[in-house]
Protein backbone atom coordinates (compact mmCIF):
# COMPACT_ATOMS: atom_id res chain seq x y z
CA UNK A 1 0.00 0.00 0.00
CA UNK A 2 1.27 3.46 -0.91
CA UNK A 3 1.70 5.93 1.92
CA UNK A 4 1.94 8.85 -0.50
CA UNK A 5 -0.95 11.04 -1.60
CA UNK A 6 -1.10 11.79 -5.32
CA UNK A 7 -2.91 14.39 -7.41
CA UNK A 8 -4.75 12.51 -10.16
CA UNK A 9 -4.05 15.23 -12.73
CA UNK A 10 -0.31 14.56 -12.26
CA UNK A 11 -0.18 10.85 -11.46
CA UNK A 12 -2.67 8.50 -13.13
CA UNK A 13 -3.79 5.25 -11.50
CA UNK A 14 -3.83 2.00 -13.48
CA UNK A 15 -6.14 -0.75 -12.25
CA UNK A 16 -4.49 -4.00 -13.29
CA UNK A 17 -6.26 -7.29 -14.13
CA UNK A 18 -5.48 -8.63 -10.62
CA UNK A 19 -7.19 -5.47 -9.23
CA UNK A 20 -3.95 -4.06 -7.82
CA UNK A 21 -3.09 -0.45 -8.69
CA UNK A 22 0.04 1.05 -10.24
CA UNK A 23 0.65 4.79 -10.28
CA UNK A 24 2.08 6.41 -13.40
CA UNK A 25 3.39 10.00 -13.54
CA UNK A 26 1.81 12.04 -16.34
CA UNK A 27 4.47 12.90 -18.92
CA UNK A 28 4.28 13.92 -22.59
CA UNK A 29 4.74 10.24 -23.50
CA UNK A 30 2.14 8.91 -21.03
CA UNK A 31 0.05 6.93 -23.54
CA UNK A 32 3.04 5.32 -25.22
CA UNK A 33 4.41 4.49 -21.77
CA UNK A 34 1.10 2.93 -20.72
CA UNK A 35 1.00 0.70 -23.82
CA UNK A 36 4.62 -0.33 -23.32
CA UNK A 37 4.45 -1.06 -19.59
CA UNK A 38 0.95 -2.52 -19.42
CA UNK A 39 0.79 -4.92 -22.42
CA UNK A 40 -1.15 -2.50 -24.68
CA UNK A 41 -3.53 -2.05 -21.75
CA UNK A 42 -5.09 -5.49 -22.17
CA UNK A 43 -7.37 -6.01 -19.14
CA UNK A 44 -6.31 -2.71 -17.55
CA UNK A 45 -8.38 0.34 -16.59
CA UNK A 46 -7.00 3.88 -16.55
CA UNK A 47 -8.21 6.30 -13.85
CA UNK A 48 -7.34 9.83 -14.88
CA UNK A 49 -8.30 13.48 -14.54
CA UNK A 50 -8.22 16.16 -17.22
CA UNK A 51 -8.80 19.90 -17.18
CA UNK A 52 -9.78 21.77 -20.34
CA UNK A 53 -11.41 25.06 -21.36
CA UNK A 54 -12.49 24.35 -24.94
CA UNK A 55 -14.10 21.62 -27.02
CA UNK A 56 -12.03 18.47 -27.47
CA UNK A 57 -10.35 18.56 -30.89
CA UNK A 58 -10.92 14.82 -31.42
CA UNK A 59 -13.37 11.98 -30.94
CA UNK A 60 -12.47 8.74 -29.17
CA UNK A 61 -13.85 5.30 -28.48
CA UNK A 62 -12.97 2.41 -26.18
CA UNK A 63 -13.88 -1.02 -27.58
CA UNK A 64 -12.80 -2.99 -24.46
CA UNK A 65 -15.61 -1.73 -22.20
CA UNK A 66 -17.79 1.10 -20.96
CA UNK A 67 -16.14 4.34 -19.82
CA UNK A 68 -17.35 6.33 -16.79
CA UNK A 69 -16.92 10.11 -17.13
CA UNK A 70 -17.51 12.23 -13.99
CA UNK A 71 -17.73 16.03 -13.88
CA UNK A 72 -15.58 17.46 -11.09
CA UNK A 73 -15.93 21.17 -11.92
CA UNK A 74 -17.28 23.35 -14.71
CA UNK A 75 -19.86 22.41 -17.30
CA UNK A 76 -19.64 20.06 -20.28
CA UNK A 77 -21.75 18.54 -22.99
CA UNK A 78 -20.72 14.97 -23.77
CA UNK A 79 -21.54 14.07 -27.36
CA UNK A 80 -22.02 10.38 -28.17
CA UNK A 81 -22.34 9.12 -31.74
CA UNK A 82 -25.09 6.49 -31.75
CA UNK A 83 -26.86 4.55 -34.50
CA UNK A 84 -29.62 7.19 -34.30
CA UNK A 85 -27.20 10.15 -34.57
CA UNK A 86 -25.60 12.34 -31.94
CA UNK A 87 -26.81 12.12 -28.34
CA UNK A 88 -25.84 15.14 -26.22
CA UNK A 89 -25.67 14.71 -22.45
CA UNK A 90 -25.18 17.83 -20.36
CA UNK A 91 -23.24 17.62 -17.12
CA UNK A 92 -23.48 20.77 -15.00
CA UNK A 93 -23.25 19.63 -11.38
CA UNK A 94 -20.07 18.27 -9.77
CA UNK A 95 -20.48 14.54 -9.32
CA UNK A 96 -22.80 14.10 -12.29
CA UNK A 97 -21.59 11.47 -14.71
CA UNK A 98 -22.27 9.58 -17.90
CA UNK A 99 -21.51 6.01 -18.91
CA UNK A 100 -20.17 5.88 -22.46
CA UNK A 101 -20.99 2.42 -23.86
CA UNK A 102 -18.12 0.32 -25.21
CA UNK A 103 -17.23 1.17 -28.80
CA UNK A 104 -19.18 4.46 -28.84
CA UNK A 105 -17.45 7.43 -30.45
CA UNK A 106 -17.60 10.45 -28.13
CA UNK A 107 -16.24 13.94 -27.61
CA UNK A 108 -16.81 16.83 -25.20
CA UNK A 109 -17.86 20.44 -25.68
CA UNK A 110 -17.32 23.26 -23.21
CA UNK A 111 -16.43 26.93 -23.09
CA UNK A 112 -15.65 27.18 -19.38
CA UNK A 113 -12.84 25.76 -17.25
CA UNK A 114 -13.81 22.12 -16.73
CA UNK A 115 -12.27 19.19 -14.85
CA UNK A 116 -13.35 15.60 -15.32
CA UNK A 117 -12.52 12.17 -13.92
CA UNK A 118 -12.29 9.24 -16.36
CA UNK A 119 -12.45 5.51 -15.64
CA UNK A 120 -11.37 4.07 -18.98
CA UNK A 121 -10.88 0.52 -20.24
CA UNK A 122 -7.85 1.48 -22.31
CA UNK A 123 -7.22 -1.51 -24.57
CA UNK A 124 -7.78 -0.62 -28.24
CA UNK A 125 -8.65 3.04 -27.63
CA UNK A 126 -8.96 5.01 -30.87
CA UNK A 127 -8.79 8.77 -31.49
CA UNK A 128 -9.83 10.59 -34.68
CA UNK A 129 -10.67 14.10 -35.77
CA UNK A 130 -14.09 12.75 -36.88
CA UNK A 131 -15.80 9.43 -36.10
Amino acid sequence: MSSTAHKLANVFAVLKPDLSVSTVPVTPSIYTDLDTHFDHFKGHVLISEYAFTADWPTWERHPAGDEVVVLLAGRVEMVLRTAEGEACIGLDQPGSYVVVPAGTWHTARTSVPTRMLFVTPGEGTENRTAP
